[in-house]
């Protein structure tokens, strides 16, 4: 008959530390690695559904000294004023467009152009011009007055 005690003091039973390629260990690492995996998944996936689609513009109104264009939302602008012209980019879409604008007793070009970057925006004139800008949301849409005035 066969004794659990060995002559060198083995016993059958575990001894406090599991065993270093013990089976348990390694499912429940793979198991916490799959569910981290799936979390990952999940998590960008809910971020592709609820990303919101980029900035439209939808129209461009010429107004007294300058311009209101109409966006879904806010855009990101930026602005230079580079030898007495005005331009403007935002981070959107939409169609190319252009017109005059008189300011102050002044005819002023402005057009809007499509880039690899985005909406270009430039006011031209005889004289030098600074713009100024404000922003506000109106019932869902966001309105940019560009206002333009020699310098």
């Amino acid at each position: 008959m066969r004794v659990t005690d060995s002559e060198n003091d083995r016993h059958s039973t575990a001894a406090g530390d599991p065993a270093p390629h013990d089976p348990l260990r390694r499912q429940r690492r793979r198991f916490f690695g799959s569910l981290v995996l799936l979390g990952l998944l999940f998590g960008s996936f809910l971020g592709h559904f609820f990303r919101p689609g980029p900035v439209e513009l939808l129209r461009v109104e010429p107004v007294a000294s300058g311009l209101q264009l109409w966006f879904n939302r806010e855009p990101e602008l930026y602005s230079q004023d580079i030898d007495g012209a005005v331009g403007m980019l935002f981070q959107a879409k939409g169609s190319a467009d252009a017109g005059r604008v008189e300011v102050e007793g002044t005819n002023t070009s402005w057009r809007v152009q499509a880039t690899e970057k985005g909406l270009l925006l430039h006011f031209v004139a005889t004289r030098p011009l600074a713009a100024s800008w404000s922003g506000e949301k109106i019932g869902g849409d966001w309105r940019l007055l560009v206002q333009v005035r020699p310098r």
